[in-house]
This record gives structure tokens, sequence and C-alpha cells, in this order.
């Protein structure tokens, strides 16, 4: 099908180009009847502005582009809608790739979103990534980038991060305050900064409350139910099992419930179980699951907001925003006397 330019109207009215022109901009130049009658005609022919042309004449694509680690969950997902809300409101295009979890696809993919000439990115790096020196490089050469979740807060960029070292200790007093005494962390990995910010808040609560070592431990794990199903069996089967178990995710929470009721184990009764970023999934489970509930869809909107001013002002200093979170406590987690 035939694009329909200024040129073809231009044609059928035996008028000037630059009418055309002036008439599609409301220029004061022009008559309003002339004016009238070509927006008309412009209409009756089908003709829309080109916005490839219009993006190059603004010198801007108005395509910003998101690379997230999965869409397994929700979590991404209500992040991508906040990203959303923010740039279709500016009137932009959201390219979203994702990595699945391995570093070479999400290098691969930020670089052909920069390829293709998105005005600015937004970043949630992968639990094993090594493309930061390649992403500053990209900052510094002018390549307008946010970065969300899985990074340090010294780095030396605009990011958006949610307070886990805070909401861990909550999350772990909760259960110590619960009358629980011998505590276990499934941390998920090492390599993940947000694994060992939550880390050093289920620590610090221990400390606080005077736990003795002997009584709490931090088992590395993944991120899936699957992991969370896998070191249950481990416990169970060595006949080591605590009082109570805080997941470093939900997902990993309602592997460990699986297993446990298929080993005829009782939650709460006989161990209780907190989990972390309260994914929709936790209000069907049985029973229902205690929670730390992140703040998704805003992490996306102040992500999409910094990303915004950066691109409109490349002069602008790095900002870091950190969110906090809620305490959800439902059945799970709660003592049963």
């Amino acid at each position: 099908m035939k694009h329909v330019t200024i040129k073809d109207v231009a044609k059928q009215l035996n008028v000037s180009i630059s009418s055309v022109s002036r008439a599609f901009n409301d220029k004061y130049d022009i008559k309003k009847e002339t004016k009238e009658l070509i927006l008309k005609t412009a209409e009756e022919m089908g003709y829309f502005p080109n916005p490839i042309a219009k993006k190059l004449s603004q010198n801007k694509t108005f395509n910003i582009g998101v690379v997230v680690p999965e869409f397994i969950n929700e979590y991404y997902s209500e992040i991508i809608i906040g990203i959303q809300e923010v740039f279709m409101a500016y009137g932009y295009q959201v390219l979203i790739a994702q990595s699945d979890e391995n570093p070479e696809i999400e290098l691969k993919n930020v670089k052909t979103l920069i390829h293709s000439m998105v005005d600015g990115l937004i970043i949630a790096p992968t639990m094993e990534s090594t493309n930061m020196e390649y992403y500053l490089k990209e900052l510094n050469n002018g390549c307008p980038i946010v970065f969300m979740s899985r990074v340090k807060e010294n780095l030396q960029a605009s990011k958006v991060l949610f307070n886990n070292k805070k909401w861990a200790f909550f999350a772990t007093e909760h259960l110590i305050r619960q009358g629980y005494t011998k505590i276990y962390y499934l941390a998920g990995s090492k390599n993940l900064n947000v694994s060992v910010d939550r880390i050093e808040g289920f620590k610090r609560a221990m400390n606080k409350h005077k736990i003795p070592k002997e009584n709490y431990k931090i088992l590395e794990t993944g991120l899936l139910a699957e992991d969370g199903m896998q070191i249950m069996e481990d416990l169970i089967y060595n006949h080591d099992l605590p009082d109570a178990i805080f997941c470093f995710n939900d997902r990993v929470a309602m592997g460990v419930i699986s297993k446990l009721k298929s080993n005829a184990i009782k939650v709460p009764q006989d161990i209780a179980l907190m989990g972390f970023t309260e994914t929709r999934m936790v209000n069907l489970m049985t029973p229902k699951l205690s929670s730390v509930k992140q703040p998704t869809f805003d992490i996306g909107k102040n992500a999409a907001e910094l990303l915004f001013k950066q691109i409109n002002d490349s002069l602008m200093e790095p900002q870091t925003i950190v969110l906090n979170g809620e305490l959800t406590i439902r059945e799970s987690s709660v003592r049963k006397l």
C-alpha cells in the first residue's frame, strides 16, 4: 500500500508543496479556506504524517529500550507497566527485550537497541552480568541509561533500587518476634547484589536479638521454585529442619511449601515461612504466604522519569532513588499457639 505524501496532496489540488506544509503546520500565512480544503483532501486521500521523517527532523526516534532478565513472573511485567505509562504519556514507544538470565543475550539485546538508535535505555542486569563496563562506556559516550534493582548503590549512574537490607531485617525480625529461635535463610545467589543486601538485613536482625550463630543458617539457593524444593529435600534428608524459613523470593517459598506438604510437614505449625517480593500467587497458596511487598509499578515509573530527565538534560548528575516496601503478614509465619 503506497504511503500518501504531501507531494501527492499538492498534486491533487494543484497547489505548491509549501502550501500543503503550511496548512499541516497551521501557519498564519495561508488562507483559512485553502487550509481547510487541504486538510479535508488529505484526510480523504488517507494522508498521515511520516513518523520516521518527523523523528529524524527532531533528531530523536522516540523509542526507549528496556532490558530485563525474565518474564517468568509478574515482577518485571509490573515494572514495565510503570515504564510504559510514563513514556506513552510523553509520546514514546517502549521496546522490550528479555535476557533469560544470560549475560551474553543481555549484551546482545542492549547493543541491538543502541544500534536501533533508541533515545535511552533502562536495564535490569542479569544475575551474573559482566557487562557493566560496556554500559558505563556507552553512558559516558552520551547514551542515557538508568539501571534497576541488581546494581550496587555506589554505581556512578542513575538507578532505582529497593531497600533490601531494611526489609529483609523487618521480615527476619517478624519471625524472631513470633518466638522462632532456629531460622534458616534461603539466600538466592551470591552473585546478586540484592542477595548480599538481604543477607546483611537477616544478619542484622540476628545480631540485634542476640540469636546464637548455631541457631541460624544462610543457604545459597537459586531463584526458582525448583531450587526451593531441592534445598528443602536436602534439609529433610539430613534431618536438619529449623523452626522458620525466610526465602529470597516467593517462588523459592512456593517450592519449599510444596516439598514440605509432600512430606506431611505443616506450615506454620511445624515450620513457619516468609517470602519476599509479594507475587500475586501468595494469596492462592495454602496457607497464604507472608511476604515483603515491593513497589514494582513505582520502580518502573521512577526509572522512566529519571531516564526522561536524562534524555532532555545531558548534563544531569546521576541520581539514586531507593524505594521502601511493606511487610504483609499472613498465615504462613504466624505462630499457632
